[in-house]
């Protein structure tokens, strides 16, 4: 009855919690559910930081986990803010009162560095944890098996080099994977050609595909590299400062500085929809 109870009780609050998020997202502005995460990530810093300044033999490290943590959060928002510019120019002909003319126009397209967001990183960490939890069960068979599932155990445990050489790794490779195959479904040369749009200097359709493929390579590479040095800041922090009483999360910190950025924005827009100057420049 206790565990009916509590899986109601989970249930329920989270029903209410949707809830809660729908009619933010309805009445208010930003996204609700994303502003309830952001709520919960916020609230829990308070608890860090006093559990690390519990240990009073190193005050001077906790501050300079704190600074570290200032400084990644500036990082994250420079490289979700960064994107290259690519020009396009538009031309198209048309036909108004018996007579041809000539509509032409400039807009650019925006590659983003960091257009991943932090799904390599969760998609990271549930594979680089899956196999230290098997063997965690693994270990208590005994055996051959038994001694191989503890020492695969001990050594993908989450404070070891190996886990986070890992986690790096694959949040590189996942980054390069889930970028292109979500660039590629865009069609961006297909939709250009189509509207009469075309890259400066680049001729229409597989050339300027192949273009926008070198281009949101390079872009890719500085956006692997970025997320995964941010995937492994709890270690190397834990590391420089000698802080471990401080559990610091890669993916809340992209959470909270996304959903904050995305909140900006649209009250910029709504700002700017009454006649107010913006905030954001």
């Amino acid at each position: 009855m206790p565990t009916i109870a509590a899986i109601l009780s989970m249930t329920a609050g989270t029903m209410f919690l949707v809830w809660l998020g729908e009619l933010i997202t309805e009445r208010g502005i930003g996204n609700g559910i994303s502003l309830i995460i952001f709520a919960g990530i916020v609230v829990g810093f308070p608890g860090l930081l006093a559990r690390g300044f519990l240990d009073r033999d190193n005050i001077l490290g906790v501050f300079f986990f704190a600074l570290i943590g200032l400084l990644i959060v500036a990082m994250i928002v420079v490289f979700n803010e960064a994107h290259r510019r690519i020009p396009v120019q538009y031309g198209r002909s048309i036909f108004r009162g018996g007579q041809m003319y000539r509509q032409s126009g400039s807009s650019y397209i925006p590659l983003r560095i960091n257009s991943a967001g932090m799904i390599p990183l969760i998609f990271a960490f549930s594979i680089v944890i899956l196999p230290g939890t098997v063997a965690q069960y693994l270990s208590s068979a005994g055996g051959f098996l038994g001694n191989l599932a503890g020492n695969l155990n001990a050594a993908l445990s989450p404070g070891g080099p190996i886990y986070w050489i890992l986690a790096f790794f694959l949040v590189v490779g996942f980054t390069f994977f889930y970028t292109l195959v979500v660039f590629q479904q865009q069609n961006i040369a297909e939709n250009l050609q189509r509207n009469g749009g075309f890259v400066l200097g680049i001729r229409p359709g597989r050339p300027t595909q192949d273009y926008l493929n070198r281009v949101i390579i390079r872009l890719t590479m500085g956006g692997a590299l970025f997320l995964g040095f941010i995937a492994i800041v709890p270690y190397l922090a834990s590391l420089v400062t000698n802080v471990e009483a401080i559990a610091l999360s890669s993916t809340s910190l992209l959470i909270m500085v996304g959903v904050g950025l995305d909140t900006l924005r649209q009250l910029e827009a709504q700002l700017m929809m009454r006649n107010y100057e913006g905030f954001l420049r």
